[in-house]
């Protein structure tokens, strides 16, 4: 690994930061929303699983939106 690192320095970080930005992303879910799952049902704990990442997203946005000024436009069809 490390001579394939060492030839490979571009495409080595590039796999690098994809998985640093996953594991960063995972602890800020479990840090925000609890490292268990309540659910004991196998599908019941995916989709808790899956609401608590659509939680985490929308705060995410809503974070986004105050820190840069965006106003949401909402539109009634």
């Amino acid at each position: 690994m490390y001579h394939y690192f060492q030839l490979n320095k571009d495409e080595f970080m590039e796999h690098y930061h994809k998985r640093s930005n996953v594991e960063s992303t995972n602890a800020a879910i479990k840090r925000k929303f609890g490292k268990t799952l309540k659910s004991k049902n196998q599908i019941a704990q995916v989709n808790e699983l899956l609401a608590k990442i659509i939680a985490y997203n929308l705060t995410v946005v809503i974070h986004e939106m105050y820190e840069n000024g965006i106003e949401p436009n909402f539109i009634h069809l």
